[in-house]
Parts: C-alpha cells; structure tokens; sequence
C-alpha cells in the first residue's frame, strides 16, 4: 500500500515524537518501582553512611525504597562511570562528594565521562570538615608533636578511600605543608581504611569524622584536629588545625545528589522535593549532626547551588592538582 506523502510525514512525525511522550508519560508516574542510589565507595565510609540516612527518608516522600548500591573502587570513578551510563529515567541516583566529582576530574587523566555536563544536579546535601587522627601507637598528643614524630620518622602510613580521591589529595596537601615523609595506602573507601587504622596496619588518616570520631570516642584512635578554622558542633572538644599550629591547612568534604544527563525535570524536581523533606525532617538531622554532618542552608538545598559549588572547586582544585603533575595512571 503506497502511503501519500503528507500521511507519511504525519506518521514520521509521530515516531520521532514518541520517546518524549514516553518520557513524560514515565515522569506523570515515577516513580514506579524502587530506586537505586548509586554510591561510588565501601560500606561503613562517610558516602555510605549519608546515603543510608537519606535513602531511609526519601523513601517516605518517594512512596518508593531507595536502595544503596555500593560500587567501589579507583578513587570512587568506577561507580560514577556506572551511574553516568545508567538510563536518565530516575531510577538510578549518584550520590557524589567532591573527591568523586571534583577531584577525580583532575587527578584521572582518563575520565570516560564530564563531571559537569554528562550530569545534572538535585540538591547540594551536607558538609563537614576533615579530621586528622592517628593509631593509639603513635606517641605524638598534639598537632605539634604528630608532624615532629611524623618528620623523625620518614614513610608513616596514610590510608585514604583511593588513588586520586580527596583523601588522598588531602594527605598530599598535608605533606606538601608540613614537610613530612609519608606513605600512601589506597582502599575502596574510608570504611576499609579506617578498619585498618584500629587494628594498627596503617598509621593515620585525614577524613571525614563520620569514620573517624565513633573510634576516637571509643579510645580506639587519637585525633590532633579538625582542617577548618571552627570547631566541629558534634566535637567541640577537638581543636583546630589553627590552634594545633598548622593554620590555614582547610579540606571539607561536601555531598550533592545526581541523575544522569537528560533525566526529565518533572523527575528531577520530585527527587528534589524528596530531598528538601528529608534533609527538613528532624530526626534525618539529627543522624547527620550526630555524623558531624552540616545540612546546607535551605536556600543552597537545589540544583543550580549544586551545580554553582561544583564548578567553583573544579576551577580551584583542578589547576593546582594539574600543576603539581599528580596523575593516577
């Protein structure tokens, strides 16, 4: 049957057209089944843990569960590379920080995705500054004293969450400053890193105090301060990296949430709202502030700050890293 020309650009037309309203035909009813929150490091690290906390009342607003998916390794950019190629279609959500999606963009050369244009931003979620902490072996009680005996003893070990990672930016920035000797230990997150600093196979470690304070307050570890120039709210105790005489030594790691480049925005924007009543909701605060997590401001909770802080520490990070001449090969 011959098809007249005007019926056959009708029906051309028509086919191009259905992707999209398939796609706001899945947007008028997502979501539809569970979701899976895609979080590049180890179980027990700081990633982990927010996600979980999310997840658990997200799924409250979603009416959907919203299921950890732990894929780890290389500095947390196997698991992006997972969630970058997943369907845009809102079932698959990156939880990142900015060693996943700041950093790696400068220390992996070889990168199969663009951290700013191959996703788009939810929400900027919690921040909190690193700490330094120590095995119970070493002998050092303050700041002062752990760079003397770090400087008296060249090659100490220092694990971080990968090759490449924040962790491991943040204990090279600390040896560049402090002029120190060390060793670095990867692993496939701060969870297993911090596993080994209790059982004393590693000597130390900056990182977030999610890992780090349940063991300094269990007596398993010794902490010398906190990078920033206030005290940590959940840790009042502890001092600065000011006050232990090394000033100005600043490395917070910050979270945001990601879907995949052409996601719709209808999907986008109840993942939003999921967020925002999450992180609005008194009890998922008070787990993050008992993980030494600060909720942003509400008015920073939404893509476009997200996306605003990502690209301010990628052109701050980036061109120092890149002159250094680090590079994970």
């Amino acid at each position: 049957m011959k098809l007249p020309r005007r019926g056959f650009l009708r029906l051309a037309a028509g086919i191009v057209a259905m992707p999209a309203v398939s796609r706001v035909a899945s947007a008028q009813t997502y979501p539809a089944k569970p979701i899976t929150m895609n979080v590049p490091f180890a179980p027990g690290g700081s990633t982990d843990v927010i996600g979980r906390i999310l997840a658990e009342r997200m799924k409250v607003t979603l009416g959907q569960p919203v299921i950890v998916e732990n894929v780890t390794g290389a500095g947390g950019t196997i698991g992006v590379t997972r969630a970058v190629r997943a369907a845009p279609d809102g079932y698959t959500i990156s939880l990142g920080q900015n060693g996943s999606h700041v950093i790696t963009g400068a220390t992996y050369g070889n990168l199969s995705y663009d951290l700013l244009n191959d996703f788009e931003p939810v929400s900027l979620l919690v921040i909190s500054p690193f700490v330094i902490t120590s095995k119970k072996d070493v002998p050092a009680t303050d700041l002062k004293g752990l760079i003397a005996y770090l400087k008296a003893n060249p090659g100490r070990t220092v694990g971080n969450a990968g090759m490449g990672s924040i962790t491991h930016v943040a204990g090279l920035v600390f040896q560049s400053v402090t002029q120190t000797k060390l060793q670095f230990v990867p692993y496939r997150g701060t969870g297993p890193a911090m596993q080994d600093l209790v059982a004393g196979q590693i000597d130390m470690m900056i990182g977030d105090p999610i890992t780090g304070m349940p063991q300094v307050r269990a007596g398993m570890l010794k902490i010398y301060g906190v990078a920033s120039d206030t005290r940590l709210p959940s840790a009042p105790e502890v001092p600065t990296v000011d006050e232990g005489g090394l000033p100005n030594y600043h490395i917070s790691l910050w979270h945001g949430l990601w879907v995949p480049k052409g996601t719709p925005q209808p999907i986008i924007a109840k993942l939003h709202e999921a967020v925002l009543d999450a992180l609005a909701d008194p009890a998922t605060r008070a787990k993050l502030a008992q993980a030494g997590q600060e909720v942003f401001p509400r008015e920073r909770q939404n893509p476009d700050a997200l996306r605003s802080l990502q690209k301010a520490e990628i052109e701050k990070w980036w061109p120092l890293i890149k002159a250094s001449g680090f590079k994970v090969e």
